[in-house]
C-alpha cells in the first residue's frame, strides 16, 4: 500500500502465459482506461511478466522526474530501435546526457523562432491551393504538409521527392511498430524474424539512404545552412568531439518523428474536433480575425494566439499523439511513498489520465476554455501538474515540445484564418501505433470563411 493510503489492486484476470496481452493488443486505450478505473496502482500481466499501471498525476510526476534517478528508461523493443537507433529518446545514462546536450541547442526557443517562417509559409502555400467546396482527405493533407515542414527545417531541402520518400517509409515503419508493440512481437526475442520486422527494416533502409544522401550534400557544401541537420553536424561535446555519422542519422530520424508524426496527428484531430464543435470554431475564427486580420501568422503572433494555443492543448489532452510511457524501477524506487521492487516495469498512459474526471470537469468534452486565464488572472480550471503530459516531463521531457507547439499553432492559424473544414459525419476512432492516428481517411469539404 502506498504511503498516502492508495492500495495496489489486481487488474483484470488474464490468460495463462499470455496474461492480459490479448485484451491490451485489441484496444490499448480502452484497456488502460479500465485499469485506471480500478485504482491508482494496478497490477497486470504482459505475457508472463507482472507490470504496474499508474494514473494519478502525483505518481506520474514521480515516475517522470525520477527517470535517470530511481527509474530507468526501458528498452523500447527491436522495432523502435530499428527506426530510432540509439538516439536521444532511446539512449540512457551518460550517453543520453551527452546526446541531449548536443541536440538541445538545435531546438531552443531562438532556433525555433528561425523555423517559424517555414512553418507558416508552408501552411500558407497549402491554403493557396485550397478552393471553396473542394473535397480533401485531412489526414493526407496534414501529413504532406508536416512532412514538407520537417524536411525543410531538419534537412534544409525543398524537394518533394525527399519529403515523399522519407514520408512513405516513415508511415510504414510507424504502423508496423504499433502492431509489433501491441501484439506478440512485444514479447518475442529480438532474433525472431517476423514479417512486420522485415517491413520495418525495409522502410528504415529507405530512410537511411535518404538521410545519408542529404548528410553528404551538407558536408560537401561550403555555405552555412540554418537547418537542424547543419546544427547537429556542427555540434561538439565537452571534449570537442562531434556526433558520429551513425549518431547524426539517429538524431535526425528522431527529430523527424517528433517534428512530423506528432504534429500531423495533432492537426488532424484538431480539425476533427473543430468540425464537431461550431462554437469553438467560431471563437477560434474571432481570435484569428482580431490578431491576424488578412495576413498570415508569424512567430511574434504566437504569444497573442492564446485561444489557438488552448485549442491545440485541448486537442493534445483528448488525443495525445504520444499515449504511453514506461519506466523500470531501480534500487530505492518509490511511488506514493511505498517501495517499488527493482526491475518492475511501470506503465502510465496520457490517454487515461487526460480523460480522468477527477482532474477535469466534463473530461470527454472538447473545451479549450479550460486552458485560458480568467479576468482576475487565475486559471479557468485548477488542473494538477502532470494531469496533462503529452510531451512527457522531467529530465527526459521531449526536446521538440516548443517546436511542436509553435508549428501546430502557426499551421492551424494560417489555415483556419481562411477556411473551415466540414468533416464528414461518422466517428473517427484513434489507433494506438507509434503515435495516435485516425483509423481511416478523414474526409472533409473545404469552406471559405
Amino acid at each position: 500500500m502506498a504511503a498516502d493510503g492508495r492500495r495496489t489492486v489486481p487488474g483484470p484476470r488474464g490468460l495463462p502465459l499470455l496474461g492480459n496481452m490479448p485484451e491490451f493488443g485489441k484496444d490499448p486505450l480502452a484497456f488502460f482506461e479500465r485499469l485506471r478505473d480500478r485504482g491508482d496502482f494496478v497490477r497486470w500481466r504482459f505475457g508472463p511478466s507482472t507490470m504496474l499501471f499508474i494514473a494519478h498525476p502525483e505518481t506520474v510526476g514521480e515516475l517522470l522526474t525520477e527517470v535517470e534517478g530511481t527509474f530507468d528508461q526501458p528498452d523500447l523493443g527491436i522495432a523502435v530501435r530499428t527506426l530510432l537507433g540509439d538516439g536521444v529518446v532511446v539512449a540512457k545514462g551518460a550517453d543520453w546526457r551527452r546526446k541531449r546536450s548536443l541536440v538541445q541547442p538545435s531546438v531552443r526557443p531562438r532556433q525555433v523562432k528561425s523555423y517559424a517562417a517555414t512553418m507558416a509559409g508552408c501552411a500558407a502555400a497549402l491554403a493557396d491551393q485550397w478552393t471553396d467546396g473542394q473535397r480533401v482527405d485531412i489526414k493526407r493533407e496534414m501529413t504532406s504538409l508536416t512532412q514538407q515542414i520537417a524536411v525543410r527545417t531538419i534537412f534544409g531541402t525543398d524537394t518533394t521527392a525527399d519529403a515523399q520518400a522519407i514520408g512513405r517509409a516513415m508511415d510504414v515503419a510507424q504502423r508496423e511498430i504499433g502492431d509489433e508493440f501491441s501484439g506478440l512481437g512485444g514479447i518475442l526475442p529480438d532474433w525472431v524474424p517476423t514479417r512486420g520486422r522485415a517491413r520495418i527494416k525495409k522502410s528504415v533502409a529507405v530512410i537511411d539512404a535518404e538521410v545519408a544522401r542529404v548528410v553528404a550534400r551538407h558536408r560537401d557544401g561550403d555555405t552555412e545552412r540554418p537547418d537542424l541537420l547543419s546544427r547537429l553536424l556542427a555540434a561538439r561535446d565537452e571534449t570537442g568531439a562531434p556526433l558520429s555519422d551513425q549518431e547524426i542519422r539517429d538524431e535526425t530520424v528522431t527529430l523527424y518523428v517528433g517534428g512530423h508524426e506528432t504534429t500531423s496527428s495533432t492537426l488532424v484531430w484538431a480539425w476533427y474536433l473543430l468540425a464537431r464543435h461550431p462554437r469553438v470554431a467560431e471563437a477560434l475564427g474571432a481570435e484569428l480575425d482580431r490578431v491576424l486580420g488578412d495576413r498570415d501568422p508569424g512567430f511574434d503572433d504566437y504569444a497573442q494566439l492564446a485561444y489557438t494555443q488552448a485549442v491545440v492543448k485541448e486537442t493534445l489532452r483528448l488525443y495525445p499523439a504520444i499515449w504511453l510511457l514506461t519506466g523500470i524501477a531501480k534500487e530505492g524506487a518509490t511511488l506514493g511513498g511505498a517501495p517499488v521492487r527493482p526491475g518492475t516495469r511501470v506503465w502510465s498512459s496520457q490517454w487515461a489520465t487526460h480523460r480522468d474526471g477527477r482532474w477535469y470537469q466534463d473530461p470527454l468534452e472538447f473545451r479549450p476554455e479550460r486552458w485560458t486565464v480568467q479576468a482576475d488572472g487565475t486559471p479557468a480550471e485548477d488542473i494538477p501538474e502532470y494531469a496533462w503530459f503529452p510531451f512527457g516531463g522531467g529530465p527526459r521531457v521531449c526536446l521538440g515540445t516548443r517546436f511542436a507547439m509553435v508549428e501546430a499553432v502557426l499551421v492551424l492559424a494560417a489555415l483556419a484564418r481562411r477556411f473551415r473544414l466540414d468533416v464528414d459525419a461518422g466517428e473517427i476512432r484513434p489507433v494506438a501505433g507509434l503515435t495516435l492516428q485516425p483509423d481511416r481517411e478523414v474526409l472533409a469539404t473545404v469552406r471559405k470563411r
